[in-house]
């Protein structure tokens, strides 16, 4: 039970909810699937990491790495893929507890909750930018797959 309420179904809250996200960002087809299932891996290695700033650095790393490698299969653009997957892991709810705090007068928990807020956000800014850079980096050319 803990496996269930733990992991399995907040992965498949991410999934669904990028799956209305694929809509405005015009991703079609397979392509669907592949931004929904990016979007459960990074939510999945979040949860395993711990719900930290590091955590949400391995899972930029993971997304944006599976970005790419999905980008090569299909021969489309890995931004959107990337962009996708990371949208449950932006710390809106944070920002939002921030700005809260900060009209209620609370100092220090405004402080905290806004660094951790900005912490959270640099770390899945960096993650997806250093996977992307290292996977372009040591697989520059992949051998295509060509399409019959």
């Amino acid at each position: 039970m803990e496996i269930l309420h733990g992991y399995l179904l907040p992965c498949a809250s991410a999934f669904l909810a990028c799956l209305g996200f694929t809509f405005i960002f015009n991703v079609y087809g397979v392509g669907k699937l592949i931004c929904c299932l990016g979007s459960s891996l990074g939510w999945l290695v979040y949860l395993l990491g711990g719900k930290s700033i590091f955590a949400a650095f391995l899972a930029a790393v993971a997304i944006g790495t599976y970005s790419e490698i999905m980008a090569r299969v299909r021969r489309c653009p890995a931004t959107s893929y990337l962009l996708i997957a990371l949208l449950p892991l932006v710390p809106g709810g944070g920002v939002y507890y921030a700005m809260s705090y900060c009209v209620q007068g609370n100092r220090a928990l405004f402080f905290d909750t806004l660094l951790n807020t900005v912490g959270i956000a640099a770390a899945l800014a960096v993650g997806a930018m250093v996977a992307s850079s290292l996977f372009r980096t040591l697989f520059p050319r992949l051998p295509r797959i060509t399409r019959k």
